[in-house]
């Protein structure tokens, strides 16, 4: 499940020549799908438009699907142009509106407990999957985007927290490009590919070696 970030009213960070984030995700996720499916995958986008789904609409899609992973596509406000960053959500961090996908200010997450959990807490009992997953993504990010980090980060990222299931959000920097939809474009089939690497990984070995 690709879900492109924003969309609508909601515009999502701002860049020259009225780039807007809303637009570039959508064409940079319209790329990822393509290369997925090139390799096998199938592949559900949250959006193909410019229609801004709720959060829980979005998640409510991937909950639809059983054994769905769901990512989703952003571009930063600011950060060093053409570096890339996976995150999971830090469940117990609250969320913060912004124009950014995520508020990175704590790192640490804290450990998933067992029992039910609220709708807005959907995420809690995939925590640990989804940090593995996320972990897998940016070690293929760091092979195909220099200067990308080698971890992913623990963060508050409202848009996964309703999802249950593996979910991560993956940023590309940023929309202060000169000509950001070029980055947009450029980096959709790298990005496509290092996903599919990580998704094989994820599913070969999960913890415990069982089948997921």
């Amino acid at each position: 499940m690709l879900n492109p970030a924003h969309g609508g009213t909601d515009t999502g960070a701002r860049g020259q020549n009225a780039a807007m984030e809303k637009d570039l995700v959508l064409q940079m996720a319209r790329g990822v799908k393509a290369e997925l499916e090139r390799q096998g995958f199938r592949v559900v986008m949250t959006r193909n438009d410019d229609s801004n789904p709720s959060y829980d609409d979005r998640a409510a899609m991937a909950n639809g699907y059983s054994g769905a992973i769901f990512i989703s596509l952003h571009i930063a406000s600011t950060g060093t142009v053409g570096t890339i960053r996976a995150y999971y959500d830090q469940l117990g961090t609250p969320y913060v509106p912004s124009n950014d996908a995520v508020d990175t200010t704590e790192k640490a997450a804290p450990a998933a407990d067992a029992g039910l959990h609220s709708w807005n807490e959907a995420q809690r009992a995939y925590i640990n999957s989804s940090h593995r997953l996320a972990d897998l993504i940016q070690i293929e990010l760091a092979q195909k985007f220099n200067g990308s980090a080698d971890t992913s980060l623990g963060a508050a990222v409202r848009g996964l927290r309703s999802v249950a299931g593996p979910a991560v959000a993956i940023e590309l920097s940023s929309v202060s490009a000169p000509d950001p939809a070029a980055l947009a474009n450029s980096a959709a089939a790298p990005l496509g590919d290092a996903v599919a690497r990580a998704l094989t990984a994820f599913r070969a070995a999960p913890p415990g070696g069982a089948k997921q």
